[in-house]
Formats: C-alpha cells, structure tokens, sequence
C-alpha cells in the first residue's frame, strides 16, 4: 500500500511539473512536422497527463468485467475526442487554467464517487456514471484542445495534424490504461486491496483538491502578471512590437528614421537663409 501511495503521490507532483504544457521545443519542432510528429506529441502528452489518468485510474478502480471497462473508457473517448477536434479545428478556446481546475475536480468527483459519496453524505443515489463520464469526457478533451491550439498548427493540412494528435492521445490512453489494469489486478490478489480501496479513492478526492488549488493559483497569477504587460505593451521609444508566433515572445521592430526635409525659411525682408536655426 505503501509503494502504491507512493506511486500516486510521485505520478502526482510529477506530472504538475511536466504535464500539459507546450514547450517551446515541441513548437519548434512542430513548424515544419509531419503527422508522425503530432502523434507522438499527442501519447507524450497524454502519458504526462497527470490529471487525465487519475481520472481514468478512477474510472476503473473497482471495474474487473472487461466488458464494462470498454464500456466507460469507450464514453470518455467518445467525449474527449469530440471537443479535441473541433473545439481545435474551430478555434473554440478558453482560459487552460480554468479548464484544467475543472478537470482536477472530475478526479475528486470520481474519488467520491468510489467511496460511496452520493448515499452516504447525499443520501441519493449516484449519477448515471456513463453519462457522467462522458461529460467530463468532453472536459478532459477541451483541456487537450487548449494546448494543442497554442502550438503553430496553420491552416495547412489542419485536419490531419488535429486528427494525428488525437490518434497519438488514444495510442498514449491505451498504454497507461494497460500498466493501470496489470497493477491494479495484481493488487486486487492481495488483501491490503479491500483495507485501502477506501484510503486510496480518498487520496484521488485530496489530490484532486491540491490539483484545483494549484490551477486556480496558476489562474490568479497569471491574470496579475498579465494586466501590466497588456498595459504597457507600447514602446517609449516609439518603435513598433510584435508577438512572436512561435516563442510567444515580444520582439521590437527596428525604429525607422523619419526622412527630414530642410525648407528654407524666408526673413521679413524676403529672403532665404541657407541655413537652419
């Protein structure tokens, strides 16, 4: 039990320290990649994504028909390939810190589910969990949308790189899925299964927490850092600036001497100096 907190715990903090993001290097490497490209950066992210397989780690915690497990992970395809694609392919965006708050809550939601939540604190019965799963299905893709439109996907072949990167996400799905199910059968041999499964799902609900916290502080931050750079995004100088579309740096142009013209001025008697003043 110890070895598999611990496992949760490092996959956690991990994964807030790599999942996700656009580096500038898969930027780079994208302005000029192919389809095998987006692929690959489409399962890295997937297999970094910390928050997407807690949630699918919850999905399946207590599945151990196979038939079942096809069933909810078929849902939570169906519903984040959907968003994936044409929230990308119609430039539908939003805040990816709010998004990613959103999806660290779909881990507590699953987490409490476990657990019995809905009766035991909300004496109702539990949602119809398909559907529930494939909402946040459309959630989680919304999120994968978000920073694959930060990427310079261009107009060319646009269809097929979005595509590309969602194949990439399912192949990425399926290994993790394949570790999840190998260790959480070899543990459902042990009896330490049925002792933590309660400790365990409470740990998806309080890492789900800290994952909200740490995305709204990401929200709020940079909300802050943002408002003096769109207030001050002119130059004293006069020169002109712009974005750059890859490094998503602020470059200045060069400033253009303006062409001067001398005209003579005439005196109060007519005539013209050939000089300045």
């Amino acid at each position: 039990m110890k070895l598999f907190m611990g496992i949760l715990l490092n996959f956690c903090f991990i994964g807030v320290a790599y999942a996700h993001g656009v580096t500038d290097a898969d930027k780079l490497s994208l302005v000029s990649g192919g389809n095998i490209d987006y692929i690959w950066l489409g399962a890295k992210h997937m297999l970094t994504g910390y928050d997407h397989l807690l949630f699918l780690f919850g999905i399946i915690f207590f599945l151990t028909k196979f038939s079942d497990i096809v069933k909810f992970i078929t849902a939570f395809t169906i519903g984040h390939s959907i968003t994936l694609i044409f929230a990308t392919f119609y430039e539908i965006t939003a805040n990816y810190y709010l998004i990613d708050a959103v999806i660290a809550l779909s881990v507590c939601y699953k987490g409490f589910e476990n657990i019995g939540g809905f009766k035991k604190y909300l004496k109702m019965n539990s949602p119809n969990l398909q559907a529930v799963v494939l909402i946040f299905g459309l959630i989680h893709g919304f999120g994968l949308s978000t920073r694959l439109q930060q990427l310079p996907l261009g107009d060319d072949g646009l269809i097929w790189k979005i595509l590309s990167f969602n194949v990439g996400v399912e192949f990425g799905q399926i290994i993790a899925l394949s570790i999840m199910l190998f260790l959480l059968v070899q543990w459902r041999k042990k009896a330490s299964f049925t002792k933590f499964s309660l400790a365990s799902n409470r740990g998806l609900i309080i890492v789900g927490l800290l994952l909200f916290m740490y995305q709204m502080v990401g929200f709020f931050n940079d909300k802050v850092d943002a408002a003096p750079a769109s207030n001050h995004m002119h130059q004293h100088d006069g020169g002109p600036m712009h974005v750059d579309p890859v490094s998503d740096t602020v470059k200045k142009e060069p400033i253009k001497a303006e062409k001067q013209t001398y005209q003579p001025k005439a005196d109060g008697h007519g005539h013209d100096h050939g000089h300045a003043h």
